[in-house]
């Protein structure tokens, strides 16, 4: 069984991993988040077991993914509340929500079902069969990249038709639509970060732009932004009587005057410019503001028309008295999260494990995103010629920033690196041994 020995943070997330688990699957811990970071080929379980070297167990590690699963929450609250006193989150508390979907294979899957197809590619698949998932990651600036995105929780979406062929012999998810997951997140979130003096926004796309989630981040005081639809039924702000002209009843929430976004934004008149930070640049955008009333968020928004290339675009925000540079930068990093689902799944191998419990999937997904977030948060402060090693390639001088698989090769080097000088005390042999690494460590996956 391989025990390593592994950098900071990992060593000490790792451990509280380790002390929160079943006292029967602890020691695994270790030895899988190994397998996981030096497995290749076909993600599946197996390729972990066997590159942790912990075959004659492999029954006790699916037991230890199944209460992976089963403690995810409360293992990305103590993994959170780690990070989050080591990173520096700037003026706001920054987070990304959005689902994306991975592919699986066979009927007997526990809640795989047919899901739309965000990414059809050549052959056009509007469908694909496989689970979705809700996914809560925390958007932090670099202070030399661009802004990274640190997956901390997900939810598993099973369809309420997909629920009904689960076993009959066997304990069965209680039926959550996105949204209503999206709002449990929201509370989970407001719990991690209870006695905060900043405040906390959730940048979200359309599709959670609903009432459900923004009604939850309304009672848990999370500042909402998000993409607002061309035909969204907007009011006017009803205008303020005084305490004697008031008439009986509830004040009015919405105000008489129905507004068209078309119209606004195809008038000639009221636009001005405005300078943001975007996708690591300082840009000049084009805008109209104003506030209006929404029914969705149950009183005023700041909406936000922005003028681009290919036409218009409508965004919002539930707090009337955020600046336009807050509201558009943040729209920019919400791509972080689309990087994040990218990486997951074509890096780390997100659903490819091929196993067929549910909780065993929510266990094995939640694998991916924490040791996504630990390589990202083990190489944060190093140099980018400590993490990527171009020698072999001098034809390669562009400079760019380490992707998230040259992090991950350049931990998987360090972590292999001292396994073979463990045992090596003379300095001769270890000058040897470290010419033959560095022309091994060309091989690594």
């Amino acid at each position: 069984m391989i025990l390593p020995k592994l950098p900071d943070p990992l060593d000490a997330v790792l451990a509280n991993f380790t002390a929160l688990v079943d006292a029967r699957q602890r020691d695994l811990v270790v030895p899988l988040f190994v397998g996981l970071l030096l497995a290749h080929g076909r993600r599946t379980v197996t390729s972990w077991f066997r590159a942790a070297d912990i075959t004659g167990d492999f029954r006790r590690g699916y037991h230890l993914l199944y209460s992976l699963g089963r403690q995810s929450s409360l293992l990305a609250g103590m993994l959170f509340s780690r990070l989050r006193r080591q990173l520096d989150p700037g003026p706001r508390w920054l987070f990304a929500l959005d689902d994306s979907p991975t592919q699986r294979y066979g009927p007997c899957v526990e809640g795989a079902g047919r899901h739309h197809n965000p990414t059809p590619g050549p052959c056009h698949h509007k469908y694909l069969y496989g689970h979705v998932w809700v996914t809560l990651a925390w958007m932090v600036h670099h202070p030399c990249d661009h802004t990274l995105g640190l997956p901390l929780c997900a939810s598993l979406y099973i369809r309420q038709a997909d629920l009904e062929r689960f076993p009959p012999d066997k304990p069965r998810p209680l039926f959550q639509t996105k949204l209503a997951q999206a709002g449990d997140q929201i509370r989970w979130l407001k719990e991690q970060l209870q006695g905060t003096d900043k405040p906390i926004w959730l940048v979200v796309d359309g599709f959670y732009s609903k009432a459900p989630v923004l009604r939850v981040a309304a009672q848990e005081d999370v500042v909402v932004v998000g993409r607002l639809r061309k035909d969204a039924a907007l009011f006017s702000v009803p205008p303020e009587l005084a305490t004697g002209q008031r008439p009986r009843g509830r004040p009015r929430l919405y105000g008489k005057e129905q507004w068209s976004l078309a119209k606004r934004a195809g008038h000639q008149q009221g636009w001005q410019t405005v300078a943001c930070w975007q996708y690591q640049q300082k840009v000049t955008k084009t805008i109209k503001t104003f506030v209006a009333t929404w029914h969705p968020a149950h009183g005023a928004v700041r909406v936000v028309l922005v003028k681009e290339e290919d036409g218009w675009r409508a965004y919002f925000c539930t707090d009337v008295q955020a600046s336009v540079a807050s509201i558009l930068e943040a729209v920019a990093d919400r791509t972080g999260i689309e990087q994040v689902f990218c990486d997951v799944k074509e890096v780390e191998g997100a659903g490819q494990q091929q196993v067929r419990d549910w909780q065993t999937n929510v266990g094995a997904y939640h694998w991916n995103l924490w040791e996504y977030t630990l390589v990202e948060w083990w190489a944060w402060e190093k140099p980018t010629e400590e993490i990527c090693d171009r020698s072999q390639a001098p034809w390669d001088e562009e400079p760019r920033r380490p992707s998230h698989r040259d992090k991950r090769k350049g931990l998987q080097r360090l972590i292999l690196r001292e396994e073979l000088f463990r045992g090596c005390e003379e300095e001769a042999v270890q000058e040897k041994m470290a010419q033959w690494w560095d022309r091994l460590a060309c091989w690594l996956p």
